[in-house]
Order: C-alpha cells, then sequence, then structure tokens
C-alpha cells in the first residue's frame, strides 16, 4: 500500500529506470543527484558531480538529469507545456527569452595589450578597472533583508536597491555611447589614422564650430543618426545659399539662367574696378604729405594749438593733443616753480610712462621752452 512503510533491501544497487536509463545509474545515484541540485541548485554541475561521487563526471551528471528529469517521461508528467501568465517578449521574432540585441554582447575593443593596460580595460569581461561612479556599489554592499523588518526598513532597501540599478543603467549608456562614437580610437589617437585613410569632404571652420555646439545632443542619438542630422543640416545651408542667390538674380531682373552668368562676369569686373579705384585713394593719400600724416590725430580736441613740430611729436608717440597739452602745462609750471623757489608737488598724469615724459622733456628742452638742467 501507499502508507506502508519500506525500505531499500539491496542498499539502492536497482536501477530506477530501467533499460532506458544510459549510464547504469543506480537508485541510490539518483537519490544523491536530487539531493545534490536541492543543495548546490541547478547549473553547478561540478558540486554536484562531486556530491554524487567521483565515477561520475559534471557533464554525465548534466546530462543524465537534462534527459531523464526534464525531457524525459517525470519532466513531461511535472513541466506543463503552457505556463500559465507568462510574460512573452514581442521583441524577439523567435520567441526567446529576450531580444537577441540585449543578450548578444558585443565583441571586445580591438586595441593592443599595452592600450588595454593604459585604459585599465578587461577584454574577457568587456569592463573597465575604474567604472563611472565607482563607490556605486556602496548603497546595496551592506544590505542583508532580516525576519524581523518592518515595512519603512523593507521599502528603504528596495529604494537603494532601485538607486543601484539606475546608476547601473548609467554606466551602459556611457559605454554604449562610448562604442558607438568610438570614443577609446580617439583617446588612443587611432581616429587620425582612420580619418587619413578614408578620407570624407572638407569640413570648414564654421562647420567645426557648429559640432561643438551641437556635442550635448551626441547622448541622445547614435553616430549614424548624428552623422546624419549633420549632413542634413549641410545640405539645408547649401539650399538656403543657392535660393539667396537667385533671389538675388530675381531682384536684378535676371529670369534665366543663361543670363546669370553674364551677370557674374559684369559683377566681378565691378568689384575690380572698385578695388583698383581704392588702391590708388590710397595711394594719393600717403603722398599727400603732413596731412596725411597727421589724419589719426587731426579731428582730435587740442590739435589746432599744436605747432607743426608738436603734431609730428604727437603723430610718432600716438597721444593725443589734449594729453600733450596737459604733460606740456604740468612741466612748465614745475619749471617755473623751482626757478621761483618754490617746491613743486604735482604729479603727473598715470598714462605718462618713463619713455613718452623723456621724449618730451628733450622736445621741450630742444624749443627752449625749460632749460637742460630743469630736464
Amino acid at each position: 500500500r501507499r502508507w506502508h512503510g519500506y525500505q531499500l533491501v539491496d542498499g539502492g544497487r536497482f536501477t530506477l529506470w530501467g533499460a532506458e536509463a544510459e549510464g547504469g545509474w543506480s537508485s541510490r545515484e539518483e537519490q544523491l543527484l536530487l539531493d545534490a541540485i536541492e543543495q548546490f541548485g541547478f547549473g553547478n554541475w561540478e558540486d554536484m558531480a562531486a556530491h554524487v561521487g567521483a565515477s561520475r563526471t559534471p557533464q554525465e551528471v548534466m546530462e543524465h538529469y537534462v534527459s531523464m528529469y526534464i525531457h524525459g517521461n517525470l519532466g513531461k508528467a511535472c513541466i506543463p507545456d503552457t505556463i500559465p501568465n507568462r510574460v512573452t517578449d514581442h521583441t524577439c521574432p523567435s520567441g526567446g527569452p529576450l531580444s537577441p540585441s540585449l543578450t548578444t554582447p558585443l565583441p571586445p575593443l580591438d586595441i593592443s595589450v599595452a592600450e588595454q593596460q593604459q585604459l585599465g580595460y578587461m577584454p574577457l569581461r568587456d569592463d573597465y578597472e575604474i567604472e563611472y561612479d565607482q563607490d556605486a556599489e556602496t548603497l546595496i554592499s551592506g544590505l542583508s533583508v532580516n525576519y524581523d523588518d518592518d515595512d519603512v526598513e523593507i521599502e528603504l532597501k528596495r529604494a537603494h536597491v532601485d538607486m543601484y540599478v539606475r546608476k547601473l543603467k548609467e554606466r551602459q549608456r556611457r559605454k554604449n555611447i562610448a562604442r558607438d562614437y568610438n570614443l577609446v580610437p580617439a583617446f588612443l589617437g587611432k581616429d587620425k589614422k582612420d580619418k587619413e585613410k578614408a578620407p570624407k569632404r572638407k569640413i570648414t571652420k564654421e562647420e567645426k564650430e557648429l559640432r561643438l555646439k551641437l556635442r550635448p545632443l551626441y547622448q541622445f542619438m547614435s553616430c549614424k543618426e548624428f552623422e546624419d542630422f549633420f549632413e542634413n543640416m549641410h545640405k539645408e545651408r547649401i539650399l538656403r545659399a543657392k535660393i539667396r542667390e537667385l533671389q538675388r538674380y530675381r531682384r536684378n531682373g535676371i529670369t534665366k539662367m543663361e543670363e546669370s552668368a553674364e551677370y557674374e562676369a559684369a559683377r566681378h569686373k565691378r568689384e575690380k574696378r572698385k578695388e583698383n579705384k581704392n588702391i590708388a585713394s590710397s595711394k594719393r593719400g600717403k603722398e599727400e604729405g603732413k596731412e596725411g600724416e597727421f589724419a589719426a590725430i587731426e579731428n582730435l580736441p587740442g590739435f589746432e594749438l599744436l605747432s607743426d613740430r608738436e603734431k609730428v611729436l604727437c603723430s610718432s608717440l600716438n597721444l593725443s593733443p589734449a594729453r600733450y597739452v596737459t604733460v606740456k602745462t604740468i612741466i612748465i609750471k614745475d619749471h617755473l616753480q623751482k626757478r621761483q623757489g618754490i617746491p613743486s608737488k604735482s604729479r603727473l598724469p598715470s598714462y605718462l610712462d618713463k619713455v613718452l615724459k623723456k621724449r618730451i622733456l628733450n622736445f621741450l628742452t630742444e624749443s627752449g621752452w625749460i632749460s637742460r638742467d630743469a630736464s
């Protein structure tokens, strides 16, 4: 009867599955196998093989369990064909558990061993020694769920886990951006060699400045999307320039493209004549003599108070007439006070350095305004 007690008389040496079992597994080994998978968990075949006995390898343990307990009659009886409330991932056409783009790892970076050490890159793990937000694991490193935790403590621990998951997502997002935009070759200087091998159209200075302004968009767009976006902006600028050119033709009465070539040739000749005229006028200005020489200061206040020699001095020193008259007044006043025995306490302006002061004193001495002893 089913409720009768029983024991294995032969010590568990008989086979449990009969002739269909491969490898001659005894009932004692089957019992140890079931105890091992409950203790070590599915997938730890090495620990399970050690628990069953030295005569069984991890490969034999895995094949026997999968064939007998999953795909065999026991698995068919215990595991239903349709699992109720099962979530279906519609992103994978083959009906797998996850999309291949999420489960298939990216290939490791193609860099040398020295470059791996420089970056702290581990190719087998496709990971780095120093990650973004290196201390993120401290959020959950000390967490443990206890039976006497109240609801507030459990929710707080869940919040810590959510914070850690967000940090992991941010790490992965940064890695994807670095891989998509080839930031590692750019850091190592390899992108310059690739650009030399495959030259594209020449990028102007304005386009480089525009790329710098649009750099924050890199994190929201893939590399191909951004390049298409930038090329479309370049085409837009070309079309706008073409439209402005056509509008200019229309304003000048040109309605056919054949007439535009004649118009451009005439415009080029006009600009050439205007340029030659400007060059001739500048040459005439240089030949006019003193009027051209004093062109920089002749419109400044106090110019009419200067003599011809003072005009030459101010023009050579790049000094305005008003400032020169101020300095000249202070120096002559000090000279007269010293001749009368009155101590002078006047101060020269701050814009007058030693070179300018010496030049002005020499000029005033040569002109007879002050004596050589005073200078």
